[in-house]
């Protein structure tokens, strides 16, 4: 089956390229023209990949990606111009997976979606256990909960998870900035090191009792960052 792209943009020559081009690669694509329009679209259809762009009418794009966060973790690639706040763009509180700035390569653009498909193919092949304990730490795969100590944790974006899991999967080995983001992220990711040290602070900031000396993600100066595995509670 033809995998569903929705395109987000109130800029019609825009949608109209983007729409164009994809069509030519057999991906459907769908489009709405303002926040409210997309929000609808996505709480009433079925997509593979969402283009959003930052700036819309009626709702902008981080209200729109934070709304789609509350029922669906559908890929989000973010559509903005240059010098936004990077954390931001980068969804830590909205739960995007990529952003890309106008203006831009449709060959970009490309990628970016082949990279988050074959990301997204990869982790529904996954047939090991789907639930990893260490210690208090709980992680459903499947259903992508967390839960330390009893304490159910629901406020991870998709990438911040992905990376968790990633660690705990891997408990002990230390991956350096860069492998863990084309690990984690994957080799077309165009985005800097800095995505992986910012993701790492948030992730500490919603899982460690104590962010400045944590107890899960540990970093090793010099080197990279790794999972102490527990097996007694704290």
């Amino acid at each position: 089956m033809a995998k569903r792209i929705l395109v987000v943009d109130d800029e019609r020559l825009i949608v109209k390229g983007i729409r164009f081009s994809l069509m030519q690669d057999g991906y459907e694509v769908e489009a709405a023209y303002d926040g409210e329009e997309g929000l609808e679209k996505v709480k009433n259809g079925h997509y593979d990949v969402i283009l959003l762009d930052l700036m819309l009418p009626k709702m902008s794009g981080l209200e729109v990606c934070q709304q789609i966060r509350e029922f669906s973790m559908v890929p989000i690639i973010m559509l903005t111009a240059k010098g936004e706040d990077m954390d931001k763009i980068l969804g830590l509180e909205y739960g995007a997976d990529d952003y890309i700035t106008k203006p831009f390569n449709i060959l970009e653009v490309k990628a970016r979606i082949k990279a988050i498909l074959r990301r997204a193919a990869a982790a529904e092949k996954k047939e090991d256990s789907s639930v990893i304990e260490s210690g208090e730490l709980r992680l459903d795969r499947e259903n992508r909960r967390l839960s330390i100590a009893g304490r159910e944790i629901n406020n991870l974006t998709s990438k911040e998870f992905e990376l968790l899991e990633f660690l705990v999967e891997n408990p002990g080995k230390v991956y350096g900035r860069a492998k863990l983001l084309e690990l984690v992220w994957g080799k077309d990711y165009p985005g800097d090191e800095r995505t992986v040290d910012v993701h790492v602070r948030r992730l500490r900031e919603k899982i460690e009792p104590n962010p400045s000396e944590p107890t899960y993600v540990q970093t090793k100066w010099g080197a990279g960052y790794y999972y102490q595995e527990h097996t007694a509670a704290h």
